[in-house]
């Protein structure tokens, strides 16, 4: 999917200006946007890469306008009218029309600090050895998936090399659609900026991507 979120290498959007000592939240309403955002997520009715995907599946003029919680606020209405559980009419009103549509968890504040607290790791047995190592050359594939992805575009197609190895987590291309984990290596891949941006890029430079192992090729096969 390439959505409006990925502007790897893209001008015109102004300088980035970041904040000394930036508070977590800058007003109340985003405290609550992600309380809510917390709370949906606990009840299982989509996967922590399904609220990603559906963040990143806003229309680009609106992702683009949109504050960090506000896109966390439209992707969440979104999913809420989506899985029939609150349509915008309700939301705006406050007031649902019809019976609540049973879940599968409710977050309650007795078990709010130990399950937040254990975290939500996304770890998970590999389901066969790493197909590379430190060190080797490997090309990105270049793909265009209509759906999820946490392939970059601006890396798609370019040459690195493996830096790290981290075992086997979760994919999100699939678990974001409920097609399940699919656990898959996972590498930090590093390339030479002018691989990425040009002749003209720093020829110091360097970026890093955490890359799936299958978006990944080797080299000579690329």
């Amino acid at each position: 999917m390439n959505g409006g979120q990925d502007l790897g290498g893209m001008h015109g959007f102004g300088a980035i200006a970041p904040e000394p000592d930036e508070p977590v939240f800058h007003a109340d309403w985003e405290k609550r946007v992600f309380a809510l955002a917390m709370a949906m997520g606990f009840t299982g009715a989509w996967t922590l890469d399904g609220s990603r995907a559906a963040r990143e599946s806003l229309p680009p003029g609106e992702y683009l306008r949109a504050s960090y919680y506000m896109i966390w606020l439209r992707a969440l209405e979104g999913q809420l009218a989506d899985l029939g559980l609150a349509q915008p009419e309700e939301v705006a009103r406050g007031t649902p029309d019809l019976p609540a549509v049973p879940i599968a968890r409710v977050l309650t504040a007795d078990i709010l600090a130990p399950r937040f607290r254990a975290g939500f790791p996304s770890d998970r047995p590999a389901p066969a050895p790493a197909r590379f190592s430190v060190g080797a050359a490997v090309t990105m594939r270049n793909i265009h998936p209509s759906g999820h992805t946490r392939l970059p575009r601006y890396v798609r197609g370019r040459r690195g090399r493996i830096e790290a190895v981290h075992g086997a987590f979760v994919l999100p291309d699939t678990n974001a659609h409920g097609r399940g984990e699919n656990p898959d290596w996972l590498y930090t891949v590093g390339f030479a900026a002018p691989e990425l941006w040009g002749e003209e890029a720093d020829p110091n430079g360097r970026v890093t991507v955490a890359a799936f192992e299958r978006y990944v090729l080797p080299t000579a096969a690329a």
